[in-house]
């Protein structure tokens, strides 16, 4: 009976320890951490059944030691409820490169790639738009500081898009009004 028990949690540490990624594209350099903190506004995603049918969902993020917590929250208008995960996330090749692991079931970590940042350097002490992809083409976000991007952001979020492989007709843009916002 020892055996099966430690063959699974060997199983269980070596999963934990591993982040898959099926499409490495290239990330920001030169990342800083600290102008990514704080909430970001879910402009278009692609499709994927842990957000279906979601609106007004937002990401937060805040340093917690090595880690990056994330709050990821969405407006559910069909049960009118909003829906929250945590999350906890570490980078894989330095604090300096837009490529961190996260997880909001661990063991179980997913590649959360920082593909470009609009304009690249921070404004204001923060990143104001960026384009983050997970282990591959199949998930895709655009997220802003602003609940609504201009024509011109959005038009180089659609750009990008077509870039990476992604049919820009697949995107989800979702609804951001100020009238809905999470109560914590």
């Amino acid at each position: 009976m020892t055996k099966p028990i430690l063959w699974l949690g060997l199983l269980c540490l070596l999963l934990s320890g591993c982040t898959i990624i099926e499409q490495k594209i290239p990330v920001v350099s030169q990342f800083q951490a600290n102008a990514y903190l704080g909430t970001w506004y879910e402009i278009a995603r692609l499709d994927h059944s842990f957000e279906r049918d979601l609106t007004h969902v937002q990401a937060s993020y805040r340093q917690d030691g090595a880690a990056i917590r994330v709050l990821n929250q969405g407006y559910n208008p069909k049960t009118q409820q909003w829906q929250s995960a945590n999350g906890i996330a570490y980078f894989m090749e330095g604090r300096d490169q837009g490529r961190l692991r996260v997880s909001f079931f661990r063991p179980f970590y997913g590649a959360y790639q920082i593909h470009a940042l609009l304009p690249s350097q921070p404004q204001n002490g923060l990143y104001q738009n960026a384009i983050v992809m997970g282990p591959d083409n199949s998930y895709l976000w655009l997220l802003s500081r602003q609940r609504q991007v201009t024509k011109d952001v959005r038009q180089s979020f659609i750009k990008q898009t077509e870039l990476l492989g992604i049919d820009p007709q697949q995107l989800i843009w979702v609804p951001q009004t100020p009238e809905l916002t999470p109560t914590d």
